[in-house]
């Protein structure tokens, strides 16, 4: 059963598995650099529904019919759902979801909410609460720009700090049986909040969270950078990436020369116009479904490594009332074996 270690980090000692992951993206995704990886690339971004939002609730539907289906499993065989978006009551997961017959628990990270539903599916299954628990978020470029933004329609311009909301989804099986990658730990994260009020500028409202989960979850494990091959944040994009790099090497943790961000691996940025690089709860998902995790389990990737999804815990209404952005990061520690990093 899982137990708490320090201030906020969880040690998963069953260490449950990751037994099959899928990606699900449109047109622009399957251009950009990982196209290639993910399992289903959609050119029309409507996935054959009427609506934007309907669109990504059949994203979920097939990513989780794509990673059931690698492991020949059924959706009955699940005990539980934890899933997310960025729509309003999450309406994307709970439509995606309502066939299913399977316990749904719906979740809002924001941008944070792969990592979230992993953390969570992961102590479900290492306290014996379940078997096989799916994980799963998205977004939908066009839902999430007429609910947080302007419509398609008005054409407003886009600043450099700006960064693309995903049109994607991830699913992840989390599972009481051995094979990699395996979930070692998870640390859920505190809200953070340094005064940031551009809601075209989350990288610069999420680096702080994500450098808080970090350090925390350093402190807790008594490790250091040195002992992963890879720190992976979720959508931090160019601005927030570098601001992160900033903000821990303050603190005398230096990250830069293991560190990625699934905001600036998804797409190209000199090609495919996306100013600071992706974001949304699919750009996390997708790429951790597509590239990360299935190159662990592969024994081709890192044999260690850190996933930090970060959050902008804003809303429309929020803003116009001239609130800060609220930050949020939780982090799941992988590895290839079943072997204890601490």
């Amino acid at each position: 059963m899982a137990y708490k270690i320090g201030k906020d980090t969880l040690v998963t000692p069953s260490c449950p598995a990751v037994l099959s992951t899928a990606a699900v993206g449109a047109q622009k995704e399957g251009e950009g650099p990982l196209g290639k990886e993910f399992d289903l690339i959609e050119e029309d971004s409507r996935f054959g529904q009427e609506t934007w939002e309907k669109a990504e609730s059949k994203m979920q539907e097939l990513a989780c019919k794509i990673a059931l289906g690698k492991v020949n499993r059924k959706m009955s065989g699940m005990d539980f759902i934890f899933a997310g978006d960025l729509l309003n009551q999450c309406i994307a997961s709970a439509y995606g979801a309502r066939s299913s017959g399977v316990p749904f628990i719906g979740l809002y990270g924001a941008c944070s909410t792969f990592t979230e539903a992993l953390a969570l599916s992961s102590v479900f299954v290492d306290g014996g609460a379940g078997k096989n628990v799916l994980a799963v978020a998205s977004s939908h470029f066009c839902s999430a720009e007429r609910q947080y933004r302007f419509p398609l329609e008005y054409g407003g311009q886009r600043p450099p700090t700006a960064q693309w909301t995903t049109t994607a989804a991830g699913a992840a099986i989390v599972s009481a049986e051995r094979k990699p990658p395996f979930i070692q730990a998870v640390c859920f994260g505190r809200i953070q909040d340094l005064g940031i009020n551009d809601q075209n500028n989350m990288g610069a409202a999420m680096a702080p969270a994500a450098a808080s989960t970090i350090k925390t979850f350093f402190e807790d494990t008594g490790t250091g950078p040195e002992k992963y091959d890879l720190i992976l944040t979720g959508d931090l994009g160019m601005v927030g990436s570098d601001l992160l790099d900033q903000l821990l090497q303050k603190d005398g943790i230096d990250i830069a020369n293991r560190h990625q961000d699934c905001g600036l691996l998804i797409y190209d940025r000199e090609k495919q116009q996306v100013e600071a690089g992706a974001s949304g709860c699919g750009c996390a998902a997708s790429v951790a479904s597509c590239h990360l995790l299935p190159l662990m389990e592969k024994g081709k990737g890192p044999r260690s490594a850190l996933l930090i999804a970060t959050g902008a815990l804003l809303s429309p209404t929020s803003i116009q009332q001239g609130e800060t952005i609220p930050g949020i990061a939780h982090l799941v520690c992988f590895t290839a074996e079943e072997r204890r990093l601490f």
